[in-house]
This record gives structure tokens, C-alpha cells and sequence, in this order.
């Protein structure tokens, strides 16, 4: 078996470990970086799956790593794509109200936006609404111009060919079975070579915690797979959607409802749900894997989240086996919508971080540990903050690893 010596080997070949690898080649051209994939292709999974919208900023509480990142993230996404020709397109979204309470909630969030430094919002009545979006319903709604929709697939493999292009490795169809310290190093086994590596960055999304645990981390977090099941509108009616139409969310969950999205490719997709996956890639109902359905099920934190979310937890599993009720849940924001204009689309699972009190992480959790940094938990806006997360993490690691690298 081959054996390879690096300063930094970075465990995941999604969008954030991409840009950390990018970023931090950048900053230290001399040092000798691999990122390690386990699948055959980059960005297959959270970063491929999900709904491809660049968020605004406008949701996340002020002064929150979330509300940071996001805000700086997008402006220098932005640049990166107009720098590297990669299509985007700011087509906005509206925050819907359909009753008074959520119009007090919208104003909260029009204040969030406001305070985290978003740029355009503004609270529009039923007559601009309808200017915007002709089909959607609602009193009052939150508008937000610069939300916009891109491929971050094509962002993530754009970070991998910078990175690869300074010198740095990429091994695909390289999961990693074991880290085993060393005296002055560790080693990252694959099954097609062995990676020496002094440092270690942990991007592994859906298995970070358990990327950290073989390192001896004492994490106290579990990653809980939720699964997000989309319809696709019939093209027929994809003239119901101009852009992207949310509604308010519930301060309670951390998900954003069901809502409509316009994507890059023209599609409207209308989702997604929120569903306890049995498999931490458990794309499809049928999807399960014993040993990971028994690591959720055998976690304290686990009941503890579902003790506080049981009744939204059963309103989320009926609506996806129910088409009806999806319908029922689309037709608040949409109310021309029915089930015929709907066919089956995609999905994606989010790897949700539940601390063992069973606190849902509503924020990005990156922790520093011995000669390594672990992104423990990086939800949405995720991607949209790809750059400012690498840039941090390439931060944190320079600062850790330099004179040991």
C-alpha cells in the first residue's frame, strides 16, 4: 500500500472542505495538502443535494458565527463566481405572512436582516406581493433581493481545481477506515493508501462526530440524519414561481417549512420536509443501516430532542407519506397549487448536530483539538458561506498547526 506524507490531510471532499483546502494552500503554499473523499466523485452529498440557494443573512441571530459568515460569505461568493464565469442568478425571495401572528415574527426577522447587515429588505403589502409573485398568497411579506440561486456543485469542484492547480492532492474513493497516532504524526488509513499526516482538518459532514470520536475527541455531539423530500413542479406550471417563496418560520424548529425554490436549472422544486433518516446517507424511505439507526436510537440526546419535538417530528413523517398533506401544507403559500402540478423529485439529508442534553446546534460548531480543527456542525447557510468558513478554518489552522506543520 502506498504511504504519503502531508502537513495537512483534510477528511471530506464537500464544498467547505474544498474551500478550506483552497484557502488554506493559499495561505501556506509550502505546506504539503491532501483532502481525502470517499465517495468517487466531490461534493456528492450535502453539497449536492441541497436546494442551491445563496441565503441573504436574514434568519440568524446577530453577532452568530451563522449571521457572520453568511454576510461575508455571500459577497465573496459572488465574487468568486463573477472571477471563475460560474452562473448565478440574485432572483430574490419573498417571507410570506398569512396571519398576524407571523407578521409580528416576520418584522423580528426583518430586524435580524437589518441588524446582520443585509442588504435591500424591505416589508412589503399584498399589492407588491402580487407584483413579485402573482400566484402566492399572504398579507404582509418580508422581500429580500439579493437571495439568489447557483449550482454549489460547480462552486465546490471550482475550489477543488484552484487547490489542485497550487499543488495540493485530492484522493477520491478514499474513505477513511482508521486514524492511528503516531509519535510526531498520524496516519489516515484508505483502502488505497495511507496518509501520513501531522495535522488533521475533519470536513466529514454526515460523519464528522465520528471522524473526531476515532481521533480520540471527546465530542458531545451526535450527528442526527434528517432527511428533506422534494416535489418537482410539472413544467407546465412552473409559471406559478418566479423565484423563491418561503414562509415564516417557526422560531420553535430549526428548519425553514415547506417553501418553493426556483433553481439554476430552471426547475421548481416545492419542499422540503424535515424526517428522522435511518441512514446517515438515507436518501430514500427505504434507506436504513443497523448500526447507524441503533447509534441514533441509543443516544440520550436523541430521546431528549424527540421528548421537546415529538409532535412536529409526526407532523413532518405523516406529510411524507402523505401527498395530501404536502399539498395541503404547499397550498397555504400557493393556493392554485394541486397535486397534479407535482411530480417526484430529489432529496437531501442534513446532518444535524444534537448535543447529548438534546439541544438542537442552531449555530456552526468548530472545534480546535489536539492537532486537528473538526467542523462538527455546518447546516445551512452552509454553502453560501463556504469561503468565510474556509477562510476561518484555514485561520484557526495556521494559527494551530504553524511551526508544528
Amino acid at each position: 500500500m502506498d504511504s504519503k506524507v502531508y502537513d495537512v490531510v483534510i477528511i471530506g471532499g464537500g464544498i467547505v472542505g474544498l474551500s478550506t483546502a483552497m484557502q488554506l494552500k493559499e495561505r501556506s503554499p509550502n505546506w504539503r495538502i491532501a483532502v481525502v473523499e470517499k465517495e468517487s466523485e466531490l461534493a456528492g452529498h450535502q453539497t449536492g443535494h441541497n436546494s442551491g440557494v445563496i441565503h441573504s443573512g436574514i434568519y440568524y441571530r446577530p453577532d452568530s458565527q451563522k449571521a457572520k459568515f453568511c454576510v461575508a460569505g455571500l459577497q465573496a461568493l459572488l465574487t468568486f463566481c463573477d472571477e471563475n464565469e460560474i452562473e448565478y442568478e440574485q432572483c430574490g425571495k419573498v417571507i410570506v405572512a398569512l396571519n398576524q401572528e407571523e407578521v409580528g415574527r416576520l418584522e423580528t426577522l426583518q430586524e435580524r436582516g437589518v441588524a446582520n447587515g443585509v442588504k435591500g429588505l424591505e416589508m412589503i403589502g399584498p399589492e407588491r406581493l402580487k407584483e413579485i409573485e402573482p400566484h402566492a398568497a399572504g398579507i404582509q411579506a418580508l422581500w429580500a433581493p439579493y437571495t439568489g440561486i447557483i449550482d454549489y456543485r460547480k462552486v465546490a469542484l471550482a475550489y477543488a481545481n484552484r487547490f489542485q492547480q497550487a499543488g495540493g492532492d485530492i484522493f477520491t474513493d478514499a474513505p477513511v477506515s482508521k486514524i492511528a497516532r503516531r509519535s510526531d504524526s498520524m496516519v489516515v488509513e484508505t483502502p488505497s493508501a495511507e496518509l501520513q499526516a501531522k495535522h488533521i482538518i475533519n470536513c466529514a459532514g454526515l460523519y464528522a462526530d465520528r471522524v473526531a470520536t476515532m481521533m480520540g475527541e471527546d465530542v458531545d455531539v451526535r450527528i442526527i440524519p434528517f432527511r428533506g423530500e422534494y416535489f418537482t413542479l410539472r413544467p407546465e406550471s412552473h409559471h406559478l414561481v418566479k423565484g423563491l417563496i418561503y414562509p415564516v418560520p417557526d422560531p420553535r424548529f430549526p428548519f425553514l417549512g415547506v417553501h418553493y425554490t426556483r433553481n439554476i436549472h430552471g426547475q421548481v422544486e416545492a419542499g422540503p420536509n424535515a424526517v428522522l433518516a435511518l441512514k446517515r446517507e438515507g436518501y430514500k424511505k427505504s434507506d436504513w443501516n443497523l448500526a447507524e439507526s441503533m447509534g441514533t436510537f441509543t443516544y440520550p440526546g436523541f430521546w431528549k430532542m424527540a421528548a421537546k419535538f415529538w409532535k412536529i417530528g409526526m407532523q413532518e413523517m405523516r406529510r411524507s407519506y402523505s401527498k395530501s398533506i404536502f399539498v395541503r401544507d404547499l397550498k397555504k403559500l400557493l393556493p392554485e397549487i394541486e397535486a397534479e402540478d407535482l411530480a417526484p423529485g430529489g432529496s437531501g439529508v442534513r446532518a444535524q448536530a444534537v448535543a447529548r442534553s438534546g439541544a438542537l446546534l442552531d449555530d456552526f460548531s468548530i472545534l480546535r483539538g489536539k492537532d486537528a480543527v473538526h467542523v462538527l456542525n455546518a447546516p445551512s447557510p452552509g454553502a453560501t458561506s463556504s469561503l468565510a468558513i474556509g477562510s476561518h478554518i484555514a485561520e484557526l489552522a495556521v494559527e494551530a498547526f504553524e511551526g508544528a506543520a
